[in-house]
């Protein structure tokens, strides 16, 4: 923390933190966020909605995050479209079944969340490793969701071009397919080349010169948008870090005269 207060933070618009990490502490660690959260705009990325889950909306819980959205003015509340519970709660993101059934059945708790929150929620499309009962193609899936749940997207990079690798799509077709005026945010992060038809969702690597293209691709296609660097382990010192981050800046900046779009979390 002394570390980063002592950087130059000025091409930093925002920063992203799990809800579930923080809403069980006060105390000194309540106010160390609360000074954080009026330097800078923060989303929230959630990790036990559990979107597709077979067992009931956890509705307590989505209110306790509604109360923090608003304590802390969050710009933004994001999940993952994917289940990570029953009975009990796993670490892992499990696929959604990508059928029309599952269309109906998660849209309509997307429409619950956001009646609770007050605002839209953003689904980020997920990596995945297997598609069981697929009856339509992921983008179809994710395109039918957002669209009957009129909901945002938190826009994945990373996980267009794991997933066009391991399931044999072309990542920009994807990508240019997606509706424009959904986009809330996006993430950007590394990856693990297993081989050369299998990689894995890491987010514990420097950002592959494939998938800062297709961020390129989509800051030329959509205008300039939102985007958070995602590094959960293997953390270099903050200057290395920084230099992604300065890398997300200089494409924005390449694109930002020709767009409206503007970076900032608004």
């Amino acid at each position: 923390m002394r570390e980063f207060e002592a950087l130059d933070a000025s091409n930093i618009d925002f920063m992203e933190v799990a809800p579930e990490n923080w809403l069980p502490f006060g105390g000194h660690l309540e106010q160390v966020f609360a000074q954080y959260a009026e330097r800078f705009p923060f989303v929230i990325h959630g990790l036990s909605l559990s979107i597709g889950s077979p067992s009931p909306l956890d509705t307590a819980f989505v209110k306790e995050v509604a109360e923090f959205i608003k304590k802390y003015n969050i710009r933004c509340y994001s999940e993952h479209l994917s289940y990570c519970s029953d009975d009990g709660h796993m670490y892992d993101l499990m696929p959604i079944p990508f059928t029309e059934e599952a269309v109906h059945y998660v849209a309509d708790r997307i429409k619950q969340v956001q009646d609770i929150i007050g605002q839209r929620l953003a689904m980020e499309n997920v990596s995945y490793y297997a598609a069981p009962g697929q009856e339509m193609s992921e983008l179809e899936f994710f395109k039918a969701v957002v669209e009957e749940a009129d909901c945002d997207i938190l826009l994945d990079i990373n996980n267009i071009y794991v997933n066009s690798i391991n399931h044999s799509y072309d990542p920009k077709e994807f990508l240019l397919a997606l509706p424009k005026n959904r986009i809330a945010y996006s993430h950007i992060a590394g990856h693990y080349d297993e081989a050369d038809d299998l990689k894995v969702d890491t987010h514990g690597a420097d950002v592959k010169d494939d998938v800062w293209s297709l961020l390129d691709t989509a800051y030329d296609h959509f205008g300039v948008f939102p985007t958070l660097l995602e590094r959960d382990f293997n953390i270099p010192a903050m200057p290395q870090l920084l230099t992604e981050v300065d890398k997300i800046k200089q494409l924005q900046d390449k694109y930002s005269s020709n767009h409206n779009h503007q970076p900032a979390i608004a």
